[in-house]
């Protein structure tokens, strides 16, 4: 099921007050970018946001899963976990899970571009 712009521009609505977020189309998806730094994506009208070792135990503690897709008939995951149902509904828990989100995406590597 592809992702509804109508339940993006209500997540990016819900994020507003946190800070200012761009939404990007990527493999039928979109990714979420604050600063040109992706820190969360939506696939099939889901949120996932950036995990890793610094904030995993939050999102394990609130029952989310990670982002798994089918790349050549098999199941790969990654660093994305769902988030909390209850940021959906609330500007102040989504800021929350932003700010964790977006520190994963601080501590997460850059990658280099070639020179041209």
């Amino acid at each position: 099921m592809p992702t509804r712009p109508d339940f993006v521009a209500y997540v990016l609505e819900v994020m507003a007050g946190w800070h200012a977020v761009e939404a990007r189309k990527m493999f039928g998806g979109y990714g979420l970018y604050r600063e040109a730094r992706m820190f969360a994506l939506i696939a099939d009208d889901q949120l996932y946001l950036k995990v890793d070792e610094g904030n995993r135990a939050a999102f394990e503690a609130q029952g989310c899963s990670p982002f798994v897709y089918l790349r050549q008939g098999r199941p790969q995951s990654m660093a994305y976990w769902s988030a909390p149902a209850d940021c959906l509904e609330s500007p102040a828990d989504m800021a929350h899970w932003c700010d964790l989100a977006w520190q994963a995406a601080l501590r997460a590597p850059t990658p280099k571009r070639k020179k041209s």
